[in-house]
């Protein structure tokens, strides 16, 4: 093990539990950045003992981390583990939960060609099976459509270039946050580090697009990018998704959205409603819910680009595609891009993308 006085500062994990974190949510206090940042390179550099490690994964949870603290952990992360690869373009960056959905389809893959096929770049990344839920992510989507997912993230990025989607392999571009796989799955519940690798940025895109559970959540997500040192995100869009995934849901959606400005006075943070039914939209959460998530999100993917339905799961794409395209203002408005994006369904555009996709 290393010697923490030497290789790091004087805050050992177990020092932090002692002293700072690990006395309960209510009388545990918050870190310096300086603590935090310490802390989160003694956990990349495999310096903790694992039950020391465990214990403060657990103590910040209840403690609940503060924007400052994961702002510290999120730039030690693109430091120290993430290699970045930019493309030509400059794409939405999609960073959905990583541990994926256990009951609605995933649609994102669509959600991305369609907006890829009205000239909005999107770019997305996952893990494979990321705890603590291990459920359907990106990559397991398109794995089952033959498109090729684990790329290293220069071959990401020429991917977005080719085809206007492209898709980012944990493993490959944020190895560090991947090599702590069994000890996240140990814990048997979400750390910072869910919240983290969600914005871990791999093709240095200009807007953020991610979800939320609860708005709050949204606003300290915001608060994260404002205060990183190395994130350059001028935008960040987030909605109250579907399973805390990047899918609007059916009925009532709440959205947050942050613009960076050149000082305080011109940041913006507003927050307003989506009702799926003002877009002629009948359906339920219900509907989109599928028995099998890789092969059926798979398939319904590929028949709502090929113009093959007309149900639930086409509308709920198009809707999706449209706010990808409103995320990098390649519109003026959600109605304006769900009309781009039926447009591109109907003329094969989408599903050019698709083929493009697996031809890469």
């Amino acid at each position: 093990m290393a010697q923490a006085t030497q290789e790091f500062g004087e805050w050992p994990l177990k020092r932090l539990m002692t002293e700072v974190v690990g006395s309960g949510h209510k009388s545990a206090d918050d870190m310096t950045r300086e603590q935090a940042r310490e802390a989160f390179q003694r956990i990349l550099a495999d310096e903790p003992d694992h039950l020391t490690l465990g214990a403060f994964w657990l103590a910040n949870r209840w403690k609940r981390n503060n924007s400052e603290e994961l702002a510290a952990y999120t730039d030690v992360m693109l430091e120290e583990s993430v290699e970045a690869a930019r493309p030509d373009c400059d794409p939405v960056d999609c960073g959905a939960n990583y541990d994926g959905k256990h009951t609605s389809a995933v649609l994102g893959v669509g959600a991305g060609a369609v907006a890829a096929a009205a000239g909005t770049p999107v770019v997305v990344h996952s893990g494979d099976r990321v705890p603590t839920q291990k459920a359907c992510a990106y990559k397991h989507v398109l794995d089952e459509l033959d498109v090729r997912t684990e790329l290293e993230p220069e071959e990401s990025a020429a991917m977005i270039d080719e085809t206007g989607f492209g898709f980012y392999y944990q493993p490959n571009f944020n190895p560090g946050i991947h090599a702590l796989w069994e000890r996240r799955d140990q814990m048997g519940v979400r750390t910072f580090v869910n919240t983290i690798e969600t914005v871990a940025n791999p093709a240095d895109a200009d807007v953020h697009l991610g979800s939320f559970y609860h708005l709050a959540f949204a606003k300290k997500t915001t608060d994260l990018v404002k205060e990183s040192e190395e994130l350059d995100f001028s935008r960040v869009i987030m909605f109250q998704g579907m399973e805390g995934y990047d899918d609007i849901r059916p009925g009532y959606t709440k959205v947050a959205e942050w613009t960076r400005g050149t000082d305080e006075s011109d940041e913006t943070f507003e927050d307003y409603e989506i009702e799926t039914a003002e877009y002629g939209m009948d359906m339920e959460s219900e509907d989109l819910e599928v028995s099998d998530l890789e092969a059926d999100s798979a398939a319904i993917t590929e028949e709502v680009l090929a113009g093959e339905r007309e149900d639930a799961f086409a509308d709920a794409i198009a809707l999706n595609g449209a706010f990808r395209i409103y995320a990098r203002r390649d519109v003026d408005s959600l109605e304006e891009g769900l009309e781009r994006a039926r447009e591109v369904i109907a003329d094969g555009s989408a599903e050019a993308v698709l083929e493009d996709l697996r031809a890469f």
